[in-house]
């Protein structure tokens, strides 16, 4: 599956806060008007300013991002759904079960579990790890060149 850019992708996590939406941006930076990209997540959080933060640093502005669930997506009419957590997963194959759509499931940890327990600079690698990360399977997946160094 390597190389093959679907026409509509969704990134689903947990809370839309982290994983998914630096996913998403990651993917619309890189694949630009080639690809349709969303994300949601199982349950709304809060705007991340640490996901923000180290977006920024490669040169992807998510500081407009707005979580949202999976309820509220106006469109689900997407090729392929990359579930980033458990939680995501069980939802997203729940969501399928009538419809002709991929499923993948890449498990990505859960950057803000360091939030009030470390400094800010070891949230920040927390995060910067998971974006890395990230970045690395959405180019090695969809065969995209170009984009930031990570």
């Amino acid at each position: 599956m390597a190389g093959d850019l679907p026409g509509a992708v969704l990134f689903a996590c947990t809370m839309n806060a982290v994983r998914s939406p630096m996913a998403a941006a990651m993917l619309r930076h890189l694949a630009g008007r080639r690809c349709y990209v969303e994300s949601a997540g199982v349950r709304a959080g809060d705007a991340d300013g640490f996901a923000a933060a180290v977006m920024g640093e490669i040169g992807i502005d998510m500081s407009r991002h707005k979580p949202r669930t999976l309820a509220e997506l106006n469109d689900t009419s997407f090729d392929l759904i990359v579930t980033l957590s458990p939680e995501a997963h069980h939802q997203a194959l729940e969501l399928t079960r009538t419809m002709a759509v991929d499923v993948e499931y890449w498990p990505t940890i859960d950057a803000t579990v360091l939030i009030g327990q470390g400094s800010r600079e070891q949230i920040l690698q927390s995060y910067r790890g998971v974006r890395d990360k990230l970045f690395e399977k959405i180019r090695q997946r969809f065969g995209l060149e170009g984009g930031p160094s990570v």
